[in-house]
This record gives C-alpha cells, sequence and structure tokens, in this order.
C-alpha cells in the first residue's frame, strides 16, 4: 500500500489530476466560510449557540451536513449542490413522463441540452431556495446589516452564483480531475466538519451528557457498519454470458465467454443523496415560512427529520430511487439488446426470455441492497434517539456520512488504480511493484 502511494505521485498525469482535484476542493471550503453581504457572522453564531435546542437548529444541522456547515455560516455556498441534485431528479422523473424528453436524453447532442436545461432548472431552484434564506435571516435579531429589500436582492443573487460556481467546481473535478466532482463536493463537506463534531463528542462526554461506555458501545456499532457497507459495496453477481464463433469483415472471431457484473448495490450512494435532497428541499421552505404560514408550520412539524413519518417517507425514497436509478443506469432491455445483436446468449435462459430474466436478477439483488441503504441510512436518527447524541455527531458518525465516505472513496480509489495500471502499475491491491517498465 504504501509502495502504491508512492508510485501514484510518480505518474506525472495522475499527479496532475489529483493536484487538480485538490485545489478545486479547497476553493470550495474557502467559499463555505466566507459570508455573504449583508450578514453579521458575529451575531449569526452567538443566535446558533443560544437556540441550539431549537428544531430550526435541527434543520440548520441537516441542511449543514451536506453543505460542509456552509448553511449555518450563511456563506457563499450554503446553498451547497443540493439544488442541482433536486433538479436533476425532476429531469429524470420528466424524462420517464414526456417521451420527446427522453428522446432527446438518448441523442448524443440532445444529452447537452438535457444538461443544459438541468443548469437552468437549478438556477430556478436556488433562486427559491435563496429567497427562503433571506426569509429566515429576517427572523434572527440584528443579523442584517443593511434593509431587507437590498439584502434580499443581494443575498439571492449571491448564493445563487455562489451555488452555479460550486458546481462548476464539481463538474471540473470530474473532468480535470479524478473521481465524481459532485460526490467528492459532499464528501470534503463531511470530512471538514469531523474536527468540530470529535470537539462536541468530548466536551458532551465531560459535561457527563453522553456515557462513555455507551459511546464506546456505538462506536463499535460504526466500525461493524463501516466493514458492511465495504463488503456490500464490493459484492458482485456474475451473470455468465458466451459469445458465439463471428465473422467481423475478413476476420473470424472465436467464440468466448465473459460475465456481466451486477453489484448488490449498483446505484452506490445516489439514492441517499438523492432522497435527501428531495426532502430537504420541501422540509426547508416549510420550516422557514411556517412562521408566517400555519399550515407550513403544521406541515414542517410533522415532517420533523425525527418524526416517525419523515424516517419512513425517507426509506421508501431511498428504496424507490434505488430501484429508479438500477433501472435508468442498467437498463434490462438494453443489455438483452445489445447481447443479442453481438451474437451471445445466457446459458440455460432462451434468448426472447433474455429481458425478464435479466430484471428478475436485478430486482432480486437491488431489493436486498436498497433495505440495506435504507437501514443505514437511519442510524443516524436512532442513534440521536437512543443513545442521545448530538445531532452534529450523529450525523457525522452515522448510516449516511458513512455511506457516502465509504462508496466515494472507494470509487476514486477505483478511478485512481485504473489510471495506475493504463501506465504499468499494479494499483492498490497488491504491493505496488510496476508491471511491465517505467514508461509513464
Amino acid at each position: 500500500m504504501a509502495n502504491s502511494l508512492v508510485e501514484m505521485y510518480r505518474i506525472k498525469d495522475l499527479r496532475k489530476k489529483i493536484f487538480i482535484t485538490l485545489s478545486l476542493l479547497i476553493v470550495s471550503r474557502i467559499g463555505a466560510v466566507i459570508p455573504i453581504p449583508g450578514i453579521d457572522p458575529e451575531v449569526l453564531k452567538l443566535f446558533f449557540l443560544s437556540q441550539s435546542s431549537d428544531s430550526n437548529i435541527g434543520l440548520t444541522e441537516y441542511l449543514n451536513f451536506f453543505s460542509g456547515g456552509a448553511f449555518s455560516n450563511f456563506s457563499l455556498f450554503m446553498l451547497g449542490v443540493m439544488p442541482y441534485i433536486s433538479t436533476q431528479i425532476i429531469v429524470q422523473l420528466l424524462m420517464l413522463v414526456i417521451p420527446s424528453l427522453k428522446k432527446l436524453a438518448q441523442d448524443p447532442s440532445g444529452h447537452k441540452k438535457i444538461q443544459q436545461y438541468t443548469r437552468y432548472g437549478t438556477i430556478v431552484v436556488c433562486l427559491i431556495q435563496s429567497y427562503v434564506v433571506t426569509i429566515y435571516a429576517n427572523s434572527i435579531p440584528g443579523v442584517m446589516t443593511m434593509s431587507t429589500v437590498p439584502f434580499t436582492l443581494v443575498a439571492m443573487l449571491t448564493v445563487t452564483t455562489g451555488s452555479m460556481l460550486l458546481i462548476w467546481i464539481g463538474n471540473k473535478i470530474t473532468q480535470w480531475g479524478i473521481g465524481n466532482g459532485i460526490s467528492l463536493l459532499i464528501f470534503a463537506g463531511i470530512v471538514a466538519r469531523f474536527p468540530e463534531a470529535v470537539s462536541v463528542l468530548f466536551q458532551s462526554i465531560s459535561a457527563g451528557v453522553l456515557n462513555p461506555i455507551v459511546v464506546l458501545v456505538v462506536f463499535v456499532m460504526f466500525l461493524v457498519v463501516v466493514a458492511l457497507v465495504v463488503y456490500e459495496e464490493q459484492g458482485v453477481r456474475k451473470i455468465p454470458v458466451n459469445y458465439a464463433k463471428r465473422v467481423v469483415g475478413r476476420k473470424m472471431y472465436g467464440a468466448q465467454s465473459t460475465y456481466i457484473p451486477i453489484k448488490v448495490n449498483p446505484s452506490g450512494v445516489i439514492p441517499v443523496i438523492f432522497a435527501s435532497a428531495l426532502l430537504s428541499f420541501p422540509l426547508q421552505i416549510a420550516t422557514t415560512l411556517g412562521q408566517e404560514v400555519r399550515w407550513l408550520a403544521a406541515f414542517a412539524n410533522w415532517l420533523n427529520p425525527q418524526g416517525a413519518p419523515y424516517l419512513i417517507i425517507y426509506a421508501l425514497l431511498i428504496i424507490g430511487f434505488a430501484f429508479f436509478y438500477t433501472q435508468v443506469s442498467m437498463n434490462p432491455v438494453e443489455m438483452a439488446k445489445q447481447i443479442r445483436e453481438n451474437g451471445g446468449s445466457v446459458p440455460g435462459v432462451r434468448s426472447e426470455k433474455l429481458e425478464e430474466y435479466l430484471t428478475k436478477v436485478l430486482n432480486r439483488i437491488v431489493l436486498p441492497g436498497s433495505l440495506f441503504l435504507a437501514f443505514i441510512a437511519l442510524i443516524p436518527t436512532l442513534v440521536q434517539m437512543f443513545f442521545n447524541f448530538p445531532a452534529s455527531v450523529a450525523m457525522l458518525f452515522g448510516g449516511t456520512s458513512l455511506l457516502i465516505l465509504v462508496g466515494v472513496d472507494l470509487d476514486t480509489m477505483r478511478q485512481i488504480e485504473g489510471v495506475m495500471k493504463m501506465h504499468h502499475y499494479d494499483g492498490f491491491n497488491v504491493d505496488g511493484k510496476k508491471r511491465k517498465s517505467k514508461h509513464i
């Protein structure tokens, strides 16, 4: 492993990608602490310290989780990338309802238009959420240093621009760096809050709020969860495929056997992120506007992140998105079509029954994987409810953060390993020695 890390930085192309990724992640963290114009940071800090038991603070902690603490700072990146993810969900659902939109997405040039529509929709979502943020700021005494109308306009412009800049950073990480940019931004936000969470945990133990034995038991449970997440992320069902002899031009290709690898959890952490994004949008609006509209206040109380309705809806959304994303990314109809067009067959399965077989296999694999995702994602709330853990600690050391951290880490390591193997290195699975030559 140590040799692999050394060899990783000897590859010029990989070294450049890692440097670009780290540089852009640092920029995203700088923007998370720069407050928007018209906000007094000291008053804001005192407000959150004095209102630590308020329900709005629980929502703030929830939004902080995905923005890396940027929301409570009222920073440039306070909305994070969640508006973009919410818009992606809406566009994906519209593609199921509108056939012309789905046909447009399948065309290479049309795919760019879909991305453009997603960005325009993100701007609309950002403007709505940034306006709600100004109402929330107006409810905090003395936090605004300018009058309401100028602050509203400046805040909406600044926050929307900040979110779009953050999305641009994520896309550039994907394009020029290593790993999935949007996922890495969420990953960096979670990691950046660990020191604060550890500090809060030790303060709670010192104050006698938490029993050290209980904390130790919970941490052992978290280690077991990490092991289970890693095991589940690497689980694969291999479907054998045999290809007959075929003639291409003047060449004849012999028969060969291969397999289709289907992961136990093909969608990774996407369902958890999608479900959280879809719930955070109405929850933020209802909680903020509930101070003026009575039925919105009742809805916000009903959808409390620690309440049974929220947990049930959250779990169902994770399961639903797991099936939805798997069907989109691994369409059994398209898989069967490609196998037949290339002269392939699955042993023991008739050609006309191939779609039905692949669909059944996918459903049998995705169901336990999605149930596992839902269970892991509910751990933070259960720990907070039964062990009286602080919200900031439970969210960061809980199942959702572990899923994101482990999933993004494994995906990034796989990409790094792929680049290393292209340059004749063995990657992270063996001792890191060179395979063929010193070519870099």
